[in-house]
């Protein structure tokens, strides 16, 4: 259960729609739900409003199906598979809905939000080389009820090909800017967007690139206010960072 879906259940008790005997029964979860080889975290929804999400990596393909079922019999309606193999993919039980995204490494069980954000949230890479981290956020924001437009290739290299995008990034809620070699991309996209910008660094680069690390520093010493940085290639927690803040709603006095 997420948070919505418990602001709905609250509401339908108020108004007698429900007994408070039903609502228990439908509260009634234990906080983690132990089945051996993972502890899952039943509350997840209601603290975070999204529910738990599955790393691939590392993961046997068994244990990622195992999992993913499990976590949707529970009630869980939307469960996101991060860096999940073709192997994987291919193993895995289509008893529930899924869906699987070769380009981003990731695998959807059960069924994507609606759109339900409050604007368009922008992904953009520097080079065709960046696109496996911007699908991996692109798909993120996608399958948690974002409306993601995609920008591709439009590095500093070639400065008019981003500045020719110049209302779309005016008019966009998040901006996500992936780039690898010195991260420039970042910098120059601050510097003409009022919204949030999630810089993401990848590993994309010749030597001195040191794997991401080059364009790690330059985004974290941008000088563009507002540009906020994550991991190396980690095109996940850009994607579901950009959908929190593609989501806030003003919170009253608690």
């Amino acid at each position: 259960m997420e948070e919505k879906e418990l602001k709905e259940l609250l509401a339908q008790v108020a108004d007698g729609r429900v007994s408070a005997d039903e609502a228990a029964h439908k509260m009634k979860i234990e906080p983690f739900d132990d089945i051996g080889i993972a502890k899952l975290d039943s509350h997840r929804g209601i603290r975070q409003g999204t529910g738990e999400v599955i790393y691939g990596a590392g993961k046997t393909p068994e244990q990622i199906d195992r999992i993913a079922h499990r976590l949707y019999a529970d009630g869980q309606k939307t469960i996101l598979i991060t860096r999940m193999s073709q192997e994987a993919a291919d193993f895995f039980d289509r008893d529930i809905p899924f869906e699987y995204h070769e380009d981003g490494r990731i695998g959807i069980a059960g069924h994507r939000k609606k759109p339900d954000g409050i604007g368009t949230v922008l992904v953009m890479t520097a080079g065709t080389s960046d696109i496996p981290v911007a699908e991996e956020a692109a798909l993120t924001l996608e399958t948690f009820g974002n409306d993601v437009k995609r920008i591709y290739d439009v590095g500093v290299a070639g400065i008019h090909r981003l500045l020719s995008f110049s209302d779309d990034i005016m008019k966009a809620s998040v901006i996500v800017a992936i780039a690898g070699m010195e991260g420039a991309l970042a910098s120059v996209v601050g510097g003409l967007a009022d919204c949030p910008v999630i810089a993401v660094p990848t590993s994309v680069g010749y030597g001195t690139a040191l794997g991401g690390v080059t364009a790690l520093l330059s985004m974290l010493n941008s000088c563009a206010s507002g540009v906020s940085v994550v991991n190396i290639d980690n095109g996940f927690g850009a994607g579901y960072t950009a959908s929190m803040i593609n989501h806030m709603e003003i919170k009253g006095d608690r």
